[in-house]
Parts: structure tokens; sequence; C-alpha cells
């Protein structure tokens, strides 16, 4: 598996998060990959997709393709 620098990952979190500690991180700032981490551990290992992957999973996502 490929190691990616996170080093320079610019984190943000939906702003319909708050301050509850729930969430996950996104990274986008960087060429060539998305991040994916957990907020409630920012040193922990971070998911890495191609743009296009997560173009994919955010399509899916609002069309409600991982509902329960």
């Amino acid at each position: 598996m490929d190691e990616f620098n996170l080093e320079m990952a610019e984190w943000r979190k939906a702003t319909a998060s708050a301050d509850v500690g729930q969430c996950v991180e996104v990274a986008t700032n960087m060429p060539g990959i998305v991040a994916v981490r957990d907020s409630k551990d920012p040193n922990g290992p971070a998911l890495v997709f191609t743009p296009q992957e997560w173009k994919a999973f955010l399509h899916g996502a609002g069309r409600g393709e991982f509902d329960l």
C-alpha cells in the first residue's frame, strides 16, 4: 500500500457537526488525493481516495445508496 505524506493536509469538517467531536474530517488540498480521518483521533490513520473515488462516494451518499 502506498504511503502518503499528510503533513500539509488542510483538514476541515462539516459546519453542521458543531463541536461535539463525533465527525470525520476531510482534506482536499493535496494534488491527486482526498484524505479522510476521524476527528476524535487526528493522529490516527487516514483513508486516502482518488478525487474520482471521493466524487463517486459523495454522489452515492447524496442518492441514499448507503442508507440503512
